[in-house]
């Protein structure tokens, strides 16, 4: 039986959105070489692309599904936890608790999306919010456990499958960061482009209009939020076992806030606007702290203004080389 002429064009579009543009190839090398050629910033190159992670898992489900959240820092630290706690009781290897953390991450993403299935906008804010300061209490009172306000110290890592170890400059850690981020990018570029991407993105443009069209909204919606629960929790396993640390701050509405203002900078609805937001936010941040330390917070919203009024398009032109598109209906990767 051969598939219907508008259904092979549809999969061919899906397809060359998919393909990679040689640009691509070199920034993603570049960014694996930049532990090597300036060696003494590896450190915040481990940092953005942990952030980075973060930020494209929280586009997923607001860039492509429209669910608003101000809680995503909860799966963020309980995979941050989870992966330092695996490495403090069971084994230090890395890969193993950074898978044990994904996944424990996604179980609970899975039961938190029952929260996100009904109530408005508004609602869904509040509920995700609640959740994470839930379990920013919880973290806070089972100090026999988390280290409570001091976290959770002398979290010591193996090797890296076994060969590479971690060094004082961050190159491992930074190597590391970066391959786990490219994997899972290339899951999440499979994903949205894919016929499950375009039910997405069909439930975030109206709902009722794409139940109307028989797509299952309640499983989607389902499975998506608990796909960007499990790469958040991915995010903050890199964070704890880089840093051999685990506090608090990974479970803080700080941390929500802060990779929302990133992908307000780098766009909605396209993953490398997370990766472009998490680059600018974390230069900016790092820079303008040790400029104005007490008032960086300030510039930054005075830069997020200007974005507002002139236009993300006018000033970061150089980014639709990668395909992305213009307002939150686009979406090329």
């Amino acid at each position: 039986m051969s598939t219907p002429p508008v259904v092979a064009d549809f999969q061919s579009a899906l397809l060359r959105k998919a393909r990679w543009r040689p640009l691509e190839f070199v920034v993603w090398a570049a960014a694996f070489a930049l532990p090597l050629v300036m060696p003494s910033h590896s450190l915040l190159v481990n940092e953005i692309a942990i952030v980075a992670l973060f930020a494209m898992s929280l586009d997923l489900i607001l860039g492509y599904t429209g669910i608003v959240s101000l809680g995503h820092a909860a799966f963020f630290g309980f995979g941050a936890y989870a992966a330092a706690l695996f490495a403090k009781l069971v084994m230090p290897d890395p890969t193993v608790g950074l898978l044990f953390a994904t996944v424990l991450a996604a179980l609970l993403g899975l039961v938190a999306s029952v929260t996100i299935l009904r109530g408005s906008d508004l609602t869904r804010l509040m509920v995700t919010l609640g959740t994470a300061l839930l379990l920013l209490e919880l973290a806070n009172k089972l100090d026999w456990l988390t280290g409570g306000a001091d976290g959770l110290q002398g979290v010591v890592m193996g090797p890296v499958l076994g060969m590479f170890e971690f060094d004082l400059y961050g190159r491992t850690a930074a190597w590391y960061s970066l391959a786990v981020m490219l994997v899972l990018f290339l899951v999440m570029r499979r994903l949205v482009h894919s016929p499950f991407g375009a039910t997405l993105k069909a439930i975030r443009d109206n709902r009722l209009r794409a139940m109307a069209i028989g797509i299952p909204v309640v499983s989607r919606l389902v499975v998506i939020y608990t796909v960007a629960a499990g790469i958040a929790g991915a995010a903050g396993a890199l964070l704890a076992q880089t840093t051999g640390f685990a506090s608090l701050d990974v479970l803080a509405f700080d941390r929500s806030a802060d990779v929302l203002l990133m992908l307000v900078i780098g766009g909605v609805g396209w993953l490398y606007g997370g990766v472009a937001g998490a680059i600018v936010f974390k230069l900016l941040q790092t820079w303008l702290s040790a400029v104005t330390p007490q008032y960086w917070m300030f510039w930054i919203g005075l830069i997020l203004v200007l974005l507002v009024l002139v236009g993300r398009d006018r000033l970061l032109k150089p980014w639709t080389w990668f395909g992305a598109s213009k307002g939150k209906k686009g979406g090329a990767a």
